[in-house]
């Protein structure tokens, strides 16, 4: 079933700008749904955790049912699964400190300059701390995609761990994380998966993944600013928590330092429950990958995510074109629309002679919200050649936005190229 963009469209009160957000790699609009429970939890259950009153019960309620639903989205076997925490990027540097503990002189990491710094820097901080070695897996800059080459010659090193994206945020690359993690498993490596970019835009399964890792954040699919580590139970139970004394020492609490932000978690039940809608209003009739292993909730995730990647090809296609009709155009990353289940709608390019930052500024003039800079991809824009001038641009489209606001992008940038 094709999605209805007014329907979907109605469920984002921020809509109502007549500015053309393409500005969602760097975070997307909140759900109605979202805002409803953070509303509702600050007047109803507003209290810290565990205490023997109403509102606290009421409170630990909302979070127990965020956290099951989280593992429902990511199909994780349980709960407890499922750690929150600020963003993905304290949730890494906070998990590396633990696996620091375990990790040794000589022993190898390995990152990718594909990947947003969140998912290198914990992991070189971890490396200079222990003594580790780092190898580092290249990209081709002509296509954007991950050299599967230099990943396997790094793999030949025997790491210990293997930090990979699942999607690229500045060029919009889907990396071949089943695959991936399976070589890093055969190697004797755990794997820890960066899905912040690639939430938003399609199902996520951890177990059939085996994913020892994940993380995400859900800013950057709908809900409000916080953080989402998954982890494989008895990897958690193993792992030293860094922690208050009185703390309690058991799954989920055990990594969730101090106080979270309860409205928060409460916002994130609400973007769930929105995605929950959109698999029931729009998932019927899709082929569905590994359909018969999911119900229930799982299964409306999977149907939800499903339609948004069917659409966003469309999406995808449209920015391509958009671009393509300014010919002087450098476009960075998959052109290929035979191998567009490689990449999602986000997209980096230049303009000659125009610096990134001025685009963006007159983008804005005409109503049209994109990224400049390096986005803390700061390997790719110097693997590029890049960084030293500016950066790049970077417009990305989720499934609220429609093919008008990108054909008005389109004429923005043309504009901007005349001059």
């Amino acid at each position: 079933m094709a999605l209805d963009l007014l329907k979907i469209r109605h469920q984002f009160p921020a809509l109502h700008r007549k500015e053309i957000y393409l500005d969602n790699p760097g975070g997307t609009q909140a759900a109605k749904n979202s805002l409803d429970r953070m509303l509702e939890y600050l007047i109803e259950s507003n209290a810290n955790h565990a205490g023997a009153f109403a509102t606290s019960r009421a409170s630990d309620a909302v979070i127990a049912k965020a956290r099951a639903a989280m593992a429902d989205f990511l199909n994780a076997a349980r709960p407890e699964e499922i750690i929150f925490g600020q963003n993905m990027t304290t949730l890494a540097f906070h998990l590396s400190r633990s696996l620091a503990r375990i990790f040794r002189p000589g022993d190898t990491i390995v990152v990718t300059r594909l990947d947003h710094d969140a998912n290198i820097s914990p992991w070189l901080l971890l490396a200079e701390d222990c003594g580790c070695a780092v190898e580092w897996v290249d990209f081709h800059p002509q296509d954007g995609t991950l050299d599967m080459a230099s990943l396997e010659r790094a793999l030949d090193k025997k790491p210990r761990l293997v930090a990979v994206g699942y999607a690229s945020n500045a060029l919009g690359t889907v990396n071949p994380v089943e695959k991936i993690t399976a070589l890093a498993h055969r190697a004797g490596a755990l794997v820890f998966i960066d899905a912040v970019h690639y939430a938003p835009h399609g199902p996520i399964d951890v177990r059939a993944g085996d994913f020892d890792f994940l993380a995400c954040s859900s800013y950057k699919f709908f809900g409000p600013h916080m953080g989402i580590l998954y982890g494989r139970r008895e990897l958690l139970e193993e792992l030293f928590a860094y922690k208050v004394r009185p703390a309690s020492d058991s799954l989920p609490t055990k990594f969730e330092t101090g106080t979270q932000n309860h409205e928060a978690i409460a916002g994130l039940l609400g973007t769930l429950e929105y995605f929950e809608w959109l698999g029931r209003e729009f998932g019927k009739g899709l082929t569905i990958a590994g359909e018969g292993t999911y119900q229930g909730r799982p299964l409306l995730y999977k149907q939800a995510l499903t339609a948004v990647r069917t659409y966003e090809k469309d999406l995808s296609l449209a920015l391509l074109r958009a671009l393509r009709e300014t010919p002087e155009t450098k476009i960075f990353g998959l052109t290929d629309t035979a191998r567009f289940d490689e990449r999602v709608p986000t997209y980096s390019f230049r303009l000659p002679n125009v610096p990134p930052r001025r685009i963006a500024e007159e983008m804005d003039k005409d109503g049209v919200f994109v990224w400049d800079g390096n986005y803390y991809a700061l390997e790719v824009t110097r693997r590029l050649g890049v960084e030293e001038t500016g950066g790049l641009v970077r417009a990305g489209a989720v499934h609220y936005n429609t093919p008008d606001e990108i054909a008005h992008f389109g004429k923005s940038l043309a504009r901007i190229a005349k001059g």
